[in-house]
């Protein structure tokens, strides 16, 4: 265990890059995130909740049982690992992140991706310590991969199109109607719904009204 109560982001990110664990509890029952909320490092917080290690990763990009070919290329892990690990879940941050990299921005490379996200969805829900926040976090970004996908296949602006679609508001007020309903989409199809974390998100968007 490692403490974050010192607020230095960096630090934290280096210690989890060198194998700091996380779900160890101090002396008082407490994680390292824990104590870095009690302290009101809520940077460090974010940091932690969103560290994926690179090796989880990599395992897809090796042939595993039977498969003949690895899930994953190589050459993608480097870009997916930057979209996971992102504390910036815009949609829009997202879909820009895809379009950056010439290597991602493919609709067989997104396949791929997506479907990995998938996997480490349902070995986040079904590991021994549950991972409900980092479940959803993959879940949610693989609708946003399966969904720059459709804008590839069918629109002539591509990803340029998805981004416009994501900022388009209402004409009465401006509401960006597209990114809502896509955000309540993603939460609508995750596929474990006896999810504590779930359950909070739909009781929290179902009374509001788009």
């Amino acid at each position: 265990i490692f403490s974050p109560n010192s607020g230095n982001k960096e630090i934290t990110w280096m210690m989890l890059e060198a194998g700091a664990e996380t779900d160890v509890v101090n002396s008082v029952g407490r994680t390292a995130a824990q104590m870095a909320a009690f302290v009101g490092q809520h940077d460090c917080v974010t940091v932690i909740n969103n560290f994926f290690p690179r090796e989880r990763l990599d395992y897809y990009t090796k042939p595993q049982g039977l498969d003949k070919e690895p899930k994953l290329p190589v050459k993608l892990a480097g870009p997916l690992h930057k979209i996971i690990t992102t504390t910036n879940m815009h949609p829009v941050k997202i879909v820009l992140l895809v379009k950056e990299n010439p290597l991602l921005a493919e609709v067989e490379a997104l396949q791929k991706c997506y479907r990995v996200l998938d996997l480490i969805c349902e070995k986040c829900m079904k590991q021994k310590d549950m991972n409900e926040v980092l479940a959803m976090k993959m879940h949610y970004i693989s609708c946003i991969l399966q969904k720059c996908i459709t804008f590839l296949k069918e629109r002539e602006d591509k990803l340029d199109g998805f981004i416009k679609t994501l900022l388009k508001g209402r004409d009465k007020d401006g509401f960006p109607v597209y990114q809502e309903k896509l955000i309540r989409e993603s939460i609508r199809k995750f596929p474990y719904c006896e999810a504590t974390l779930l359950q909070q998100l739909v009781r929290s968007i179902a009374p509001v009204e788009i």
